[in-house]
């Protein structure tokens, strides 16, 4: 693969990493219509590292405040002090705990999937069917949207079930962002906790993929070149961009906004294998 080819592909994984309309579909497309070879799980899983530290630079002092719970925990309990108080009274470290929940369900589905990757990162027909069913998914947010006058908190049954969500969001054409989001009004969550939490719950997410796509660089004896590296920075500023964007959206209520450009974009996938 070629420099400006992993720039193109990072270009489209940094802008629909965040704007929900599957960023993983778009790869695919991207891979199929400009003919770009030898693009497997780890640039997929690269690119999407470069996407995963622009959530961390956005939501560095939320990440902080996690971190600083966890360790405060992890203090009382190496002197063998009370921390059980810690669960009802810390908001961080019930966040912490919510995203470890929801992240389960997640990982399981994402090992069940991997079995799969050479039929779900190729085909046309899949990304077209599940980016329809994106927008579909999308459009359906406006119902939610007065959730910010009596919404939810959120707890264990919401983190797992926007967890599984997060786990069928490994299937090209279905967008993470979206579908999380949208799980979590759908659930009860105003649409910024929504958000908030979709985004956060993406970092474990993200680093087990990067784990398992490490062993298969072992196993295969692949390396890194420069279109990957080229590619990852390039998905890292674009999506830095994205993702402010998108959660300036999601705060004025435009969510569903994207719902026609994904059955646009769905429904000309699926004639372009007709014709």
């Amino acid at each position: 693969m070629e420099i400006y080819q992993g720039i193109i592909l990072g270009i489209l994984q940094g802008l629909t990493e965040f704007l929900p309309v599957s960023s993983s579909g778009h790869l695919v497309l991207g891979q199929i219509y400009f003919k770009i070879t030898q693009v497997g799980m780890i640039f997929d899983v690269s690119v999407h590292m470069g996407t995963l530290l622009a959530v961390l630079v956005v939501y560095f002092a939320d990440i902080k405040l996690i971190f600083a719970s966890v360790f405060r925990v992890a203090a009382k309990v190496a002197g063998r002090k009370p921390f059980v108080h810690l669960f009802k009274t810390d908001e961080n470290l019930k966040l912490a705990v919510f995203i470890i929940v929801g992240s389960v369900p997640t990982a399981l589905l994402g090992l069940v999937l991997k079995n799969f990757e050479d039929v779900l990162f190729t085909s046309k027909t899949l990304v077209g069917c599940m980016l329809i069913l994106t927008g579909t998914i999308l459009w359906s947010s406006r119902r939610y949207y007065n959730n910010e006058v009596s919404g939810g908190k959120l707890d264990t049954r919401r983190a797992i079930f926007i967890g599984i969500v997060q786990g069928f969001a490994v299937i090209p054409g279905i967008s993470r962002s979206g579908s999380t989001i949208v799980a979590g009004m759908f659930a009860g969550l105003d649409r910024d906790r929504a958000a908030k939490f979709s985004f956060l719950l993406s970092v474990p997410a993200i680093l087990g993929a990067q784990i398992l796509s490490v062993n298969d660089v072992i196993k295969t004896g692949m390396t890194i070149d420069p279109a990957i590296i080229y590619g990852t920075i390039t998905s890292f500023f674009i999506g830095l961009i994205a993702l402010k964007l998108l959660l300036k959206l999601v705060h004025q209520g435009k969510f569903h906004l994207f719902a026609p450009y994904c059955w646009l974009v769905g429904v000309l996938v699926l004639l372009s294998k007709l014709i």
